[in-house]
């Protein structure tokens, strides 16, 4: 009897416990997408290795590293690397070039970007759009190795295209474009406008295809122009995809495009004043001296200035428009 009693008594128990799991939402969602928890562990295992792992290596942006030693028993400096990194002479120039120059790719990226893919957008012929969207998207795929000698093809000073055939249509002598650091900033500007705009491009006219026709209907049936539909209709509409991609630019404005600054202007002495930027100027210091934890430090503040960066522009964006924001 006591037994049967038992067995009673453990039964109520063992159903509250099955209504308790059946009640609990986390339980019932676990159970339901098992399946896909399981699909991603290889994903967030990748991750982990390969993006978060490597993090413990921000150390060595604080200590002076001594191989004979190892990088965990290596002396701590502190702040020694930032203080060399900031103290240097050319600080303020490599500062100075990397912001504008990123602050200019940013604003004529996007807006030459959004024109040429509304442009494209008006392409009716399908054979023509993707003959178009392939030529914008090639110089993208371009190696920047390829894009410097293309560039030399254009500037040399002996056998350069606008030395040979351009200038003398206007009375001008050979420029000699390499020893030059004024004509600079425009030369880069656009090697960078050309090389990327075409992959932003694709971006914007992927959001744009997304609109729905009926839209432009309406607006045509009112008596809207082409201009009116597109300052109306099509560009608030992708106002959102513009906005994430210019705050994933923004939380890179102090790295730079390591090949365009170093092989185009091929290495050259001359235009370092125009020329260097952060990460020109810490690959030319690792090379010259083999600091590695100055290199760190470098990084690690590229890194946290670029994260306070596109939380503080989130932050206003989400303010005046919490759809457009990233998060």
């Amino acid at each position: 009897m006591a037994t049967t009693a038992s067995t009673a008594t453990a039964k109520p128990a063992e159903q509250q416990t099955e209504v308790r799991r059946a009640q609990n939402p986390v339980l019932k969602r676990l159970k339901r997408y098992a399946p896909l928890f399981i699909m991603i562990i290889p994903g967030v295992i990748y991750l982990f290795i390969n993006n978060y792992l490597p993090m413990l290596g921000l150390i060595i942006a604080f200590k002076d590293v001594n191989f004979a030693k190892g990088i965990l028993a290596s002396d701590w400096i502190g702040f020694k690397n930032f203080e060399y990194l900031f103290k240097t002479e050319d600080a303020w120039i490599i500062t100075r070039n990397t912001l504008l120059y990123n602050i200019s790719f940013i604003i004529l990226n996007l807006i030459i970007a959004v024109g040429i893919a509304i442009l494209l957008n008006e392409v009716k012929k399908k054979v023509a759009a993707r003959f178009y969207q392939s030529i914008v998207l090639i110089p993208y795929l371009i190696s920047m190795v390829i894009v410097g000698y293309l560039v030399l093809a254009m500037l040399s000073g002996e056998t350069g295209f606008i030395n040979k055939q351009i200038l003398p249509l206007f009375g001008i002598d050979p420029i000699s474009w390499y020893s030059e650091p004024k004509y600079w900033p425009v030369i880069l500007v656009i090697v960078n406008v050309w090389k990327n705009v075409g992959y932003l491009c694709i971006i914007y006219l992927a959001a744009i295809i997304g609109i729905d026709p009926e839209y432009y209907e309406a607006a045509t049936i009112d008596g809207a122009g082409k201009w009116r539909q597109i300052t109306q209709i099509t560009i608030p509409l992708i106002a959102p995809v513009i906005t994430i991609m210019t705050l994933l630019q923004i939380g890179r404005i102090f790295y730079s495009d390591f090949g365009l600054f170093y092989q185009v202007p091929l290495n050259t002495g001359e235009l370092l004043s125009t020329t260097n930027v952060v990460d020109t100027y810490v690959y030319r210091a690792l090379i010259n001296l083999g600091d590695i934890g100055m290199s760190s430090a470098a990084g690690l503040y590229q890194s946290v200035v670029g994260f306070v960066l596109v939380l503080l522009s989130n932050y206003i964006v989400s303010k005046r428009n919490r759809d457009n924001a990233l998060f």
